[in-house]
């Protein structure tokens, strides 16, 4: 299969489930060669790259915990020698812990949670920002950070840490845009609220979109695809003038 090497190219963090899978699926068939990053489950990962390439475009799956500076470093210096440039970064990777109160929060869970969440995506930012910077030679280019409706909503007597640490992403995502705005970089965020992934699981209840959903105006939970399609229209020339704002894909919450 040929590949013309002018395919923009899309990093994901968090790719190989829910809402960072189905947005490298989406940005495949859109056209995007694709870079995924996971941190346990290769199996998963190799399976968004076959779904990739299948739609005719390469990709890449990456083991790489983003909140490791050095690690983020390395990632950037494979991306520059296998596809020579970054178009479009989405900083999805993020953990959930146990539902708790605020109060029984052991301390190595909030300095973990905010690492991943919050410090994660300003080192991948970072990276990316340098390589796309017009003041650096750079050709422009789209960070889409992932936040939540948590961010908004606070989630008391559940996870206040991944709230919080969504908090600070979305402060970040607002700097960013700001500082880099004359530069080619276009920084926005996407705020999910209720989606069906595996990432209910993690804080202790699979079933949870199921159990809040008449709390959603709509009346239903999302897909992961819906949510996809807001990240890469955000991505998209169709978002040109865009920057510094915030898409909720909540159904009215």
């Amino acid at each position: 299969m040929t590949h013309s090497s002018e395919a923009p190219l899309i990093l994901i963090t968090g790719g190989s489930r829910g809402i960072g899978a189905a947005t490298a699926r989406l940005a495949a068939a859109q056209g995007y060669d694709v870079v995924v990053t996971f941190v346990s489950d290769a199996k998963a990962a190799a399976s968004v790259v076959a779904d990739v390439e299948a739609a005719g475009r390469r990709g890449v799956a990456e083991r790489i915990d983003s909140s490791d500076s050095i690690q983020v470093e390395a990632l950037f210096g494979r991306i520059d020698k296998v596809f020579g440039r970054i178009d479009v970064l989405v900083n999805n990777a993020a953990i959930l812990a146990k539902q708790s109160r605020f109060e029984d929060l052991e301390v190595d869970r909030i300095h973990r949670i905010f690492a991943v969440n919050s410090i994660g995506p300003m080192l991948c930012a970072q990276q990316a920002a340098k390589r796309m910077s017009q003041r650096h030679g750079g050709k422009g280019g789209s960070i889409i950070n992932v936040s939540s409706a948590a961010a908004r909503l606070g989630s008391p007597n559940e996870y206040v840490d991944y709230a919080s640490s969504k908090g600070a992403l979305e402060t970040f995502t607002t700097g960013l845009a700001k500082e880099v705005a004359r530069e080619g970089i276009r920084v926005n965020c996407v705020r999910p609220g209720h989606i069906y992934t595996d990432m209910h699981a993690s804080g202790g209840e699979p079933g949870r979109v199921d159990r809040v959903k008449d709390s959603i105006p709509m009346g239903r939970g999302g897909q992961p695809e819906e949510v996809a399609r807001a990240i890469l229209w955000l991505a998209s020339a169709e978002a040109s003038f865009v920057t510094g704002t915030f898409l909720d894909a909540t159904g009215g919450k």
